[in-house]
């Protein structure tokens, strides 16, 4: 298993409410209903080779790209405090690519951080799931 595989699995491997589920190379792919696909995958922003988010597309599997966000692991963890006095003021987590290395950039993410990372992706998938009835038959609103 390569680390972005291992670092998906983390992240999605826990119950998300997705079936089939299949982690290949730096892309995670899910099944949330009928027709409704999830792709997550770790994404670069300004900086080549420096991962600091989590992508997410949600996609139709007949029409398409249905919606994408954005995760940044700044704003779901914060700056990060470091005992590496190079980072005084702490460090927005990433991972980074140097070469045929790839790994978390000082800071390494505890298994709370991977909770929260989880949360987030959950609360997205969220807006795409089906609505729960919450009536049981023969009762009505009122």
């Amino acid at each position: 298993m390569t680390f972005f595989e291992k670092e998906l699995q983390k992240i999605f491997g826990k119950d998300m409410g997705l079936s089939d589920i299949r982690i290949v190379g730096n892309a995670c792919y899910g099944r949330l209903s009928e027709d409704i696909r999830m792709k997550a995958y770790f994404a670069t922003g300004r900086v080549a080779d420096n991962y600091e988010m989590l992508k997410i597309t949600m996609l139709n599997r007949r029409e398409g790209v249905i919606d994408s966000v954005s995760l940044h692991f700044s704003d779901i963890l914060g700056r990060k405090k470091v005992a590496n006095p190079n980072f005084r003021d702490g460090i927005c987590p990433h991972i980074w690519k140097d070469g045929g290395n790839v790994e978390w950039y000082v800071y390494r993410p505890t298994e709370a951080d991977y909770k929260r990372f989880s949360e987030a992706a959950a609360g997205y998938l969220d807006v795409f799931r089906e609505p729960v009835q919450d009536l049981q038959m023969g009762q009505s609103m009122g």
